[in-house]
C-alpha cells in the first residue's frame, strides 16, 4: 500500500457499524479502507460486548438447567461441576471465529484493513499511527485521503467519580466477562441491560448478586408493566435489588470492596468480592481530532452531532453508532452504517428508529419495539392493549417456561400497532415479526389473522393480538 493512498471512503472503526458500512460501500463500488486500532476486528460488540456476553449467558444457562431442571424432565445427571476455564475458553473460541469471519468478509469485498490509531488531520485526511509490537509507543504513520470519512468508533464504559475502575476489584463489563473465579458476592451498580445480563451469568454460576439502582425501576427504558414483571422473576431467581439507592463510594480493602450505600437519610456499607459498575457507556470520540477540524459535538454527552444523512458539521465527515445520539445498539449501528453509505453514494438511505428492536438477554428474555404504554400516554394517543400470558401457551408449558407475557399496544381508532413488548422465552426471536409489523404499519388484526404454528411460543403473540381487537374493533 502506498504511503498516501486515496480512497472514496475511509471508515474509522470495525465494529457492527463500521464493517457493515464497509461491505455496503464495496457493493456500491467504492474504494474503501477500514481502520481499526485493536488487533482484532469486530469492535466492542464482537470482542468485549454482545458476543462474549451471550456466549456466557448461554453456557451459564446450560449449567443452571443441568443443576436445577434436568431432573424435572427425567434426566439424571449426577453431581454437576463447573469448569469455568473451559467455559471461558469456549467463549473465546466463539469470539475468535466471528472476528476471523469479519476479516474474511472485508478482505473478500476488497476492503483495505489497516491497523492503527486514527486521527483526522483535515477534512479529507486521516493520519494512522501504527503500534510497534506490544509497546504503546509511536510507530510508523501514514496519511490517507478520502472523499468521505465515516466515524464508527463506538463507546466505552462510563466511569463514576468515587468508583474508578481498577480492572480487578472495581470493574467494567469488559473485566466482568473474564473473571478467573466465581465471586462469592458480586455487587452491580446499575440495573440496565448490562448489569442484569452479567448479574444473571454470575448468579447462575454461584455468586450472590446484589444490583443497586438509583431509580425506582430496573431497566428504566422498558414498558413499566414489563419492567415490574422482569424484576419479580429475577428476584425469584435470586437476584437482590436495592432500588432508589445511591452508591456514594467504594474502597478496596484486601480481597474485599467496601461499598457505601445511601437511601434517603439512611447510610450503610456492604462488602463484596467484586464491584461491577454498569451505569452506561460514553462515546469514544477522544483523540480523533474532531474539534480541530470543526466537527460539532454535544458538550454534555460527548456525542457527535449529525443530520438525517449522518453528516456532521464538516461536509465530508459522517458518524454512526454509539458515537451519535440514539439507541446504543449493535444492530442500530449496522442499520446506520448502511444508510450513511447510501447517503454518501447519493442514494436515499434512512433508518426508521420507531422500528428498532431492543432486547435484554436475561432468562426469560425481554424484547420490545415501538412505544411503551407510558409513551403512548405522554403523547395523548388513544390506544388499546392486548396481553396474553405464556402460561396459556402449550409449547411454553411443555418446556416448563410459563413466566412472562406478550403485550401489544395498538391505536384505538386505526388498530395500527404502536408497540410490542415480550417478556418470556425466545422473546429475542419472536420480536422480529413485531418489528416487521411496525415497519409495514400493520394492525393487530393482521397478526391476529395470520396463522401461527402450533404449538409455538409465537401463538402467545397471536392471542395478544386477538385480545387487542376486542377493544379496538368496537372503539367509538
Amino acid at each position: 500500500m502506498a504511503k498516501n493512498e486515496t480512497y472514496d471512503l475511509i471508515i474509522v472503526g470495525s465494529g457492527p457499524g463500521g464493517y457493515v458500512a464497509a461491505v455496503r460501500a464495496a457493493q456500491l463500488e467504492m474504494k474503501v479502507a477500514c481502520i481499526e486500532k485493536e488487533p482484532r476486528l469486530g469492535g466492542v460488540c464482537l470482542n468485549v460486548g454482545c458476543i462474549p456476553s451471550k456466549a456466557l449467558l448461554d453456557s451459564s444457562e446450560y449449567y443452571h438447567l443441568a443443576k436445577t431442571h434436568f431432573a424435572e424432565h427425567g434426566i439424571k445427571s449426577g453431581k454437576v461441576n463447573l469448569d469455568l476455564a473451559a467455559m471461558m475458553a469456549r467463549k473465546e473460541q466463539v469470539v475468535q471465529e466471528l472476528t476471523d469471519n469479519v476479516r474474511k468478509l472485508l478482505e473478500g469485498n476488497k476492503v483495505d484493513v489497516i491497523h492503527g490509531t486514527a486521527r483526522l488531520a483535515a477534512e479529507d485526511q486521516v493520519e494512522v499511527v501504527k503500534k510497534k509490537g506490544s509497546r504503546r509507543k509511536k510507530g510508523d504513520s501514514q496519511t490517507l485521503r478520502a472523499k468521505a470519512i465515516l466515524l464508527a468508533t463506538g463507546s466505552e464504559p462510563l466511569a463514576v467519580p468515587g468508583l474508578e475502575f481498577d480492572g480487578h476489584r472495581i470493574v467494567s463489563s469488559t473485566e466482568a466477562l473474564t473473571f478467573a473465579s466465581v465471586p462469592k458476592h458480586l455487587a452491580i451498580v446499575g440495573a440496565g441491560y448490562i448489569g442484569l445480563e452479567l448479574g444473571s451469568v454470575w448468579l447462575r454460576l454461584g455468586s450472590k448478586v446484589t444490583v443497586i439502582e438509583m431509580l425506582p425501576q430496573i431497566a428504566t427504558l422498558l414498558d413499566g408493566q414489563v419492567a415490574r414483571g422482569l424484576e419479580r422473576i429475577l428476584a425469584k431467581q435470586g437476584l437482590s435489588f436495592r432500588l432508589q439507592t445511591k452508591v456514594s463510594g467504594a474502597k478496596v480493602s484486601g480481597q474485599k470492596v467496601k461499598v457505601t450505600l445511601e437511601k434517603g437519610e439512611k447510610k450503610e456499607t456492604i462488602d463484596c468480592d467484586r464491584l461491577l459498575v454498569a451505569v452506561g457507556r460514553r462515546p469514544l470520540a477522544r483523540d480523533l481530532g474532531l474539534g480541530e477540524i470543526g466537527v460539532e459535538m454535544d458538550p454534555k454527552t460527548g456525542h457527535v452531532l449529525v443530520d438525517e444523512k449522518f453528516q456532521t458539521s464538516v461536509q465530508s465527515v459522517y458518524a454512526i453508532g454509539d458515537l451519535i445520539p440514539g439507541p446504543a445498539l449493535a444492530h442500530t449501528a449496522s442499520a446506520e452504517g448502511i444508510a450513511a453509505v447510501e447517503c454518501i453514494a447519493g442514494l436515499p438511505g434512512e433508518v426508521n428508529y420507531d422500528a428498532i428492536p431492543s432486547i435484554i438477554y436475561t432468562w426469560p428474555e425481554v424484547a420490545s419495539v415501538g412505544l411503551t404504554e407510558e409513551q403512548a400516554k405522554e403523547r395523548d394517543i388513544d390506544y388499546c392493549i392486548g396481553t396474553y400470558p405464556f402460561a396459556g401457551a402449550g409449547r411454553a408449558r411443555c418446556m416448563g417456561e410459563k413466566d412472562g407475557f406478550v403485550k401489544i399496544i395498538a391505536h384505538a381508532k386505526t388498530d395500527r400497532i404502536l408497540g410490542v413488548h415480550i417478556l418470556g422465552p425466545r422473546a429475542s426471536d419472536m420480536i422480529a415479526e413485531c418489528v416487521l409489523a411496525v415497519e409495514f404499519g400493520a394492525s393487530s388484526e393482521d397478526i391476529a389473522r395470520t396463522v401461527h404454528g402450533h404449538p409455538t411460543f409465537a401463538e402467545a403473540l397471536q392471542e395478544a393480538a386477538m385480545a387487542v381487537r376486542k377493544c379496538s374493533i368496537y372503539a367509538s
